[in-house]
C-alpha cells in the first residue's frame, strides 16, 4: 500500500490529511505504463480528472489549498522520490508480480511453457511410438536394431554436414558503417540491467564494478539486482556495499520453481528502460556494450527484437578444462551463431548479455520460468513469432568453469534446458515452418537439437567401433551389415576429426593462436559433454524443473578480480 502520508510542510495543522489513495484505480494490467511514465492514479479528484501519485530524483512538496479546514489539490500530482516511488510500486502490486512471474506464460500460452515436459499430444505420440518399437523389437529383433542404427548414424552425419555448411557460411557483418550514438545523443533509450543472483554475495562487488564501467548516462542505467528472499548472504552483502542505494534491490520470492527466469520475469515487469539485458553473476562486459547495443536497435526495423553479444573467458588459460570451455565458446559465439543468424535461421541466445526491446518481451510473455535454459528456449520463440536475433559486436567475458564437477552440474542443466526447448517447439513445428521455413525446422533438428543427441549418441558410436576392433564379434556385423558398419565407421571417423577441426580453428577469430593445440584433445571433453547429456537425460524424467546451481568465483583469476575491486573501493 502507498504510503499516505503528506510529503509536504503546508504550516497548517499535523492532522490535516491528504486522503489515501483509491485501490481500484491502480490496474496491474498499467504497470508497465506506471513504471515507464513515473505516475500511477492516485485518486479521483472529479468525475473527469484524476490526481496522481509522480515520482522525482528529488524530493518536491504539493500545492495544497484548504476550503474549511479540509485539504484539497492545487494541481494533480503529489510527488515522491523515483526510489520510494519503485518500492511502493513493488509492494502495491507484489502479488500480482509473484503470480505474473511464475504462471503468466503457462497460463497465456501453455503450449510456449515447459511446465509440462510433454503435452497431451506428445504423450499419445511419444506413447505409440514406444509401443510400436517394442512390438517391432520383438518380432523382427535384428531388423528392428539394424534400421535403429541406420537412423542413428544418418542423423549425425547430417548434424556434422550441418555444422558444415555453417562454419563456411560467411557470417553476417555488424552494422559497422552506421554512425554510432554517443553519450550525449538525446535519442538514447534508457536500458534495464537485470542482475539475477542467488549465492553470489563474493561476486557482487566485481559485478557492480563491471556495471559501472558501462558507458551510458546514469539517469539512462536503470540497474536491478534480483536475489532470492531467502538469499540473506547476497542481501546483506548488496547492503553493505551501498548498492542498496545506487540500484533497485528487488528481492524474489522464494517460491517454485526456483530458477533465474522466474527472477528476470520479476524485474521485467518493473522495467523502466526501453531496452532491458541480463547479466550474470560473473559478468565483466565490454564498457561500450550499451551504446553498441543502443546504436543496433536504433538503425534496426521493428522486427528485430533481441541482440546477443558475444561471450567468452578472461580465465581461458587456468587450466585444460578452461581452454576447452574456451575453445567451445569461441566457436559457438564467433562462428555459429553468426552464420545462423547470416542463414536467417533460429538463434538459441546465450544466457547473459542478450539485449530485448522491453515492450516485446512483455508482449510475447516474457521468460519461461520452467525451462532451465530459458535462453535458447527464448531465442526461438522470437523466431517463431516473427522476430529477428542479431549478433552484437561486443564481448562479455565470464569465468569459465575449472572443475568438472561444477562443470557438469552447469551442463546438465543446459542439456536438459534444452531438450525442454525442443521439446516445447516440437509441439507445433508448422508455426516455425510458417515463420523461418523448412530450414528453420531443419536447423533446431540439427543445431539446437544436435547438441544433446550428438552427445548422447558419440559414445554409443565409439563403444561399437572399439567393440568391433578388439572382439570382431559376429553380433555385431549382424547389426551392422556391411555398408552399415563403414557407414558408422565413416561418420564417428569423420566427424570427430571434422570437429577436432573446428575446435583447432575456434579461436584464430580473436588471435589466441596459443590454444589451438588443445583443440587436439577435444575428444576427451566429449566425454565430459556426453556425461552430462546422460544426465540431463535422466533428470528430464525425474527432476526437470530443478535448477542445478553453478557455483562462481572459484577460480584463481576470478577471486583476485574481487581482491582488486575491494582494494578499488577501499581507495575510493
Amino acid at each position: 500500500m502507498f504510503d499516505s502520508t503528506p510529503k509536504f510542510d503546508s504550516g497548517k495543522p499535523p492532522e490535516a490529511k491528504v486522503p489515501p489513495p483509491d485501490i481500484e484505480l491502480q490496474r496491474f494490467v498499467d504497470l508497465r505504463r506506471y513504471v515507464k511514465s513515473g505516475k500511477i492514479p492516485w485518486r479521483k479528484i472529479s468525475s473527469w480528472k484524476r490526481e496522481n501519485l509522480c515520482n522525482e530524483d528529488i524530493v518536491t512538496h504539493e500545492e495544497v489549498g484548504y476550503r474549511n479546514g479540509v485539504p484539497f489539490p492545487l494541481r494533480s500530482h503529489r510527488f515522491t522520490p523515483r526510489k520510494i516511488f519503485q518500492e511502493n510500486l513493488r509492494e502495491r502490486f507484489a502479488e500480482e508480480i509473484a503470480t505474473a512471474s511464475v504462471r503468466g506464460l503457462r497460463e497465456k500460452h501453455p503450449d510456449r511453457s515447459a511446465a509440462g515436459v510433454l503435452n497431451l499430444a506428445q504423450k499419445i505420440l511419444f506413447g505409440i511410438s514406444a509401443l510400436l518399437a517394442i512390438v517391432a523389437l520383438i518380432k523382427h529383433p535384428m531388423t528392428t536394431i539394424i534400421t535403429a542404427n541406420a537412423a542413428v548414424t544418418i542423423y549425425f552425419l547430417l548434424a556434422i554436414a550441418y555444422r558444415i555448411v555453417l562454419v563456411f557460411t560467411p557470417a553476417a557483418p555488424f552494422k559497422a558503417k552506421v554512425q554510432p550514438l554517443a553519450l550525449d545523443d538525446d535519442v538514447l533509450p534508457t536500458i534495464t540491467i537485470l542482475l539475477p543472483l542467488y549465492h553470489d554475495a563474493d561476486a557482487i562487488v566485481t559485478l557492480s564494478q563491471a556495471i559501472d564501467r558501462l558507458q551510458n548516462p546514469t539517469e539512462k542505467k536503470d540497474v536491478k539486482l534480483l536475489v532470492e528472499e531467502d538469499d540473506a548472504a547476497t542481501i546483506n552483502e548488496a547492503r553493505r556495499l551501498g548498492l542498496d542505494e545506487r540500484y533497485e534491490l528487488i528481492t524474489v520470492a522464494a517460491t517454485g520453481p526456483r530458477t533465474k527466469p522466474k527472477a528476470c520475469n520479476y524485474g521485467m515487469h518493473l522495467a523502466r528502460g526501453d531496452l532491458i539485458v541480463i547479466f550474470d553473476a560473473e559478468d565483466q562486459p565490454e564498457p561500450d556494450q550499451l551504446l553498441k547495443a543502443a546504436t543496433a536497435f536504433h538503425y534496426g526495423d521493428v522486427q528485430l527484437a533481441c541482440v546477443q553479444a558475444r561471450l567468452n573467458y578472461y580465465n581461458a588459460n587456468e587450466n585444460w578444462l578452461t581452454r576447452l570451455f574456451t575453445l567451445e565458446y569461441s566457436l559457438w559465439f564467433d562462428w555459429l551463431l553468426p552464420a545462423l543468424q547470416a542463414q536467417g535461421a533460429p538463434i538459441p541466445l546465450g544466457g547473459t548479455s542478450n539485449y530485448f526491446k522491453t515492450d516485446t518481451l512483455i508482449k510475447i510473455g516474457g521468460w519461461d520460468p520452467f525451462n532451465v535454459t530459458e535462453d535458447a528456449d527464448l531465442g526461438l520463440r522470437l523466431s517463431k513469432l516473427g522476430y529477428r536475433v542479431e549478433i552484437l559486436d561486443s564481448t562479455t567475458y565470464e569465468e569459465a568453469n575449472c572443475r568438472t564437477g561444477n562443470w557438469i552440474r552447469q551442463r546438465s542443466r543446459w542439456m536438459k534446458g534444452y531438450l525442454q526447448t525442443w521439446l516445447v517447439h516440437m509441439r507445433r513445428p508448422g508455426d516455425i515452418v510458417a515463420t523461418t521455413g523448412w530450414s528453420g525446422l531443419l536447423s533446431i533438428q540439427l543445431f539446437t537439437a544436435g547438441n544433446v543427441f550428438s552427445a548422447l549418441i558419440n559414445p554409443i558410436l565409439w563403444a561399437v567401433f572399439v567393440a568391433w576392433l578388439l572382439t570382431a564379434s559376429p553380433l555385431i556385423s549382424e547389426a551392422f551389415p556391411g555398408p552399415l558398419l563403414w557407414f558408422n565407421i565413416f561418420a564417428l571417423v569423420f566427424g570427430n576429426l571434422f570437429f577436432i577441426f573446428l575446435a583447432v580453428i575456434a579461436p584464430l577469430k580473436r588471435g589466441w593462436r596459443h590454444l589451438c593445440i588443445f583443440g587436439l584433445t577435444a575428444p576427451v571433453y566429449w566425454l565430459l559433454a556426453s556425461v552430462a547429456a546422460y544426465k540431463a537425460l535422466w533428470q528430464i524424467i525425474f527432476k526437470p524443473h530443478y535448477w542445478e546451481k553453478t557455483d562462481h568465483l572459484i577460480s584463481a583469476v576470478a577471486i583476485q578480480k574481487r581482491k582488486d575491486a575491494l582494494q578499488d573501493r577501499i581507495k575510493k
